[in-house]
């Protein structure tokens, strides 16, 4: 690299450090260094509560009324079920943990002296960055649980028949690993509670002017893109899953540009 580029380079990170988010990221690390021996604590008392549950979960996900038909789950080590269980508990420590630091984030968001400066600027209607906060929070919970349920009720079902009778249909018998199979639905439900969070980070991004609605729409395809990237990361690793986890985060994608162009039509 050039030293003209490397300059820029720095020029453009110094730039983002200095910005608004920059500063609300960098007060946050600091924040969460301080509060690390409480989260610490708050992940392993989840941990313990919810280690009992996950036995009872087990059983109920792999009840036989929601097997496709002729599937049977196997455990192939004898600490298989054990250490599905501790990631279980795992998963639902580090929830609660990410749950915190979000409310947290928010709170001090709206706090962040230089933040609220640039939300000042604004349309004079715009409202308080605390019911913003709050707002947000809200939407994020809501939508992650729409997620959720487009996983379970949808997603799942659909896959799992159409996997089944892949393999039946070649003549192979179906039996699936404990984990493999709770892991396949627990990454369906976490991919789509990520990926609906897409009119979030989209009208955040635009709202505090990140960048402007034209930028965005001039990188369409690349966002496009870059949603089946993450499809692919995080869905089951088959062409299918990755097509339904990607397409409906591309779907709010677009609902949140249509969304930011009606109520914000004088602005940009």
């Amino acid at each position: 690299m050039s030293m003209t580029g490397t300059e820029d380079l720095s020029k453009t990170v110094n730039e983002l450090l200095d910005s608004p988010g920059g500063v609300l990221l960098l007060d946050i690390k600091t924040h969460l260094r301080k509060r690390f021996r409480l989260l610490a604590f708050i992940f392993g008392a989840v941990f313990v509560a919810c280690f009992p549950l996950t036995s009872t979960f087990i059983s109920w996900l792999i009840a036989e009324h929601r097997l496709p038909a002729d599937v049977n789950i196997i455990v192939i080590t004898p600490v298989e079920f054990i250490l599905l269980q501790v990631k279980l508990a795992a998963y639902c420590a580090a929830f609660a943990v990410v749950s915190i630091m979000m409310v947290e984030g928010a709170w001090r968001g709206s706090k962040n002296p230089a933040l609220t400066m640039r939300l000042a600027e604004l349309k004079a209607s715009a409202p308080k960055p605390t019911r913003a906060s709050v707002g947000t929070l809200i939407a994020i919970i809501v939508l992650g649980g729409l997620g959720i349920s487009y996983a379970w009720n949808l997603l799942t079902p659909m896959l799992l028949e159409y996997l089944t009778n892949d393999a039946q249909s070649a003549g192979l018998s179906t039996e699936w690993r404990l984990s493999s199979y709770v892991g396949f639905i627990a990454n369906l439900a976490v991919a789509s509670a990520v990926g609906f969070q897409a009119p979030v980070a989209t009208l955040l991004v635009l709202r505090l002017k990140v960048v402007s609605r034209e930028d965005v729409r001039g990188y369409r395809r690349h966002i496009w893109f870059t949603a089946f990237v993450l499809g692919a990361f995080l869905s089951p690793p088959d062409p299918l899953s990755l097509f339904l986890v990607a397409m409906p985060v591309i779907i709010l994608f677009e609902v949140a540009l249509v969304v930011d162009a009606i109520t914000r039509r004088n602005t940009d």
